[in-house]
């Protein structure tokens, strides 16, 4: 039986503004302008000239309609979570029409289960940033898939083995000090997962501030901006940046607004400085940081001033935390497209004061305080935001086993750190089981944590300069032009 896409059934005429896309025994009516603006095989043929451009009616060849249909409800918004068929479908749909945000989907929902299957066709089909993506994924979990890499072609895993792995960072909270009276403490530090211990990577400018500063990574570069130095708060005005591919810092300019205390958010190429304080007093204000050219602006304020506000990013997508009282926290979304934060759902507990969030796959993991006045314990519900469903995580999470607080999410693994313990989790059905358990990081005060790339080098305890060794820049072009033969 002949089935009918939900543009068909709605209109058997096609309006001035839109196109009938015939795709195999399937017809769609999609605008135009929609597919002008989002799919640039369709944006090249408007302006091509060519007659086709004209007409009311284009049968479309070289792509399935089951993945045809997947693009349209991407471009609708949708985020829809795909089996292994639709995932070949709709690989081979943007491979064709060449769609970045189906392309960007597909790099969003990889994950233990699908990343062979995404490395593999997208290399195949030619859509390079997703094949990179997956690669990228397999990297981080190489030891967890190291038996299934045979089902890859050898030069697919040569270069997966090329890439960097995600390696989990820590700095702590430190005022800036003098270069008369320098403090060995102020450093950045990587778990050496080999020796399962911290070492020193990096050392901090000693005008860097990192005591109620925001802390983000943004295109594998560590942003610190928004810290104060000393118990006055005066905020030290400039921003900083870290390269570890070049090992050097460099320095930027501060928000327009002078904040500490603030969440700092690195996404899409922009840095977003989220409330925070000034002069004692929570903001509201947002602004953000465009790497590119270097500007901050404002945008959309918070819904309500607030300081230290708690923060993910999933599927490619901001949220935060706003704790209205009354054991009510509000989760937000912001939606750059339209410079909006909007409400997504409220999770209502004893005890609900959001401390922590983190993101894994589709799932936002609320972290709070345990129950009654029990402090050490942390309890968890987990958000799925596909199906709008909340679920509280089985057990408690103490801080003998290393405190949520700081955790970190890499492939299906959770790092989380206290002076006395560094522990690894896995993920599995909403439930964080220790995998394993090692040196803790051994120092006092609030800590940062985040994944960064290291290049490949020993790097010693004094932090030296590292021997930068990357990838062949046309190892993964060489690569494609070996499989489309």
């Amino acid at each position: 039986m002949k089935t009918h896409s939900r543009e068909e059934m709605e209109s058997s005429s096609c309006p001035a503004h839109c196109l009938r896309v015939s795709v195999c025994d399937r017809s769609f009516i999609v605008d135009k302008i929609l597919l002008a603006e989002k799919c640039e095989y369709f944006r090249a043929l408007f302006q091509s000239g060519m007659r086709e451009c004209q007409q009311e009616h284009l049968q479309l060849q070289g792509v399935g309609a089951p993945g045809f249909l997947l693009m349209l409800r991407v471009l609708r918004g949708e985020r829809p979570l795909l089996s292994a068929d639709q995932i070949v479908e709709a690989i081979e749909c943007t491979a064709f029409l060449q769609v970045p945000a189906l392309t960007e989907h597909l790099i969003n929902t990889v994950n233990s289960e699908n990343c062979l299957l995404m490395f593999h066709t997208a290399s195949t089909f030619g859509v390079r940033e997703l094949a990179h993506g997956s690669a990228l994924f397999i990297r981080d979990m190489y030891s967890e898939l190291e038996e299934d890499l045979h089902t890859l072609p050898d030069s697919l895993v040569e270069y997966i083995q090329s890439l960097l792995p995600s390696s989990y960072m820590a700095v702590c909270s430190h005022s800036p000090c003098t270069e008369q009276l320098p403090d060995p403490q102020r450093t950045v530090n990587f778990l050496d997962e080999d020796s399962r211990e911290w070492k020193v990577l990096t050392h901090l400018p000693v005008s860097t501030s990192t005591t109620m500063a925001g802390v983000a990574v943004l295109d594998n570069k560590l942003y610190i901006i928004g810290g104060v130095h000393d118990v006055s708060k005066k905020v030290v005005e400039s921003g900083f940046c870290y390269s570890p591919a070049a090992n050097t810092w460099t320095t930027f300019c501060g928000p327009q607004k002078l904040r500490y205390n603030l969440t700092l958010i690195g996404h899409q190429g922009c840095l977003y400085a989220l409330g925070g304080e000034n002069n004692r007093k929570a903001l509201s204000s947002v602004e953000r940081f465009r790497v590119e050219t270097g500007n901050w602006g404002f945008v959309s304020p918070l819904p309500c001033p607030a300081a230290q506000v708690v923060s993910a990013v999933a599927m490619s997508r901001i949220f935060i935390c706003l704790w209205r009282g009354r054991g009510a926290t509000d989760i937000h979304e912001y939606v750059s497209e339209r410079d909006q934060w909007l409400l997504v759902t409220t999770l209502t507990r004893e005890h609900s004061y959001a401390l922590y969030m983190v993101a894994h796959r589709d799932n936002l993991y609320v972290v709070r305080n345990g129950p009654c006045d029990d402090f050490l314990l942390c309890v968890m519900d987990c958000y799925s935001l596909s199906s709008g469903q909340w679920t509280a995580v089985c057990g408690h999470y103490g801080n003998s086993k290393g405190s949520l607080l700081t955790s970190v999410a890499r492939g299906d693994s959770v790092f989380t750190l206290s002076r006395h313990v560094t522990t690894e989790y896995t993920v599995e059905d909403h439930r964080w089981r220790v995998t394993r358990e090692m040196k803790g990081f051994g120092r006092i005060g609030s800590i940062y944590t985040f994944l960064m790339k290291l290049p490949k080098a020993t790097v010693s305890p004094e932090g030296s300069s590292p021997d930068v060794t990357q990838p062949s820049q046309n190892l993964f072009q060489n690569l494609l032009t070996m499989l489309r033969q």
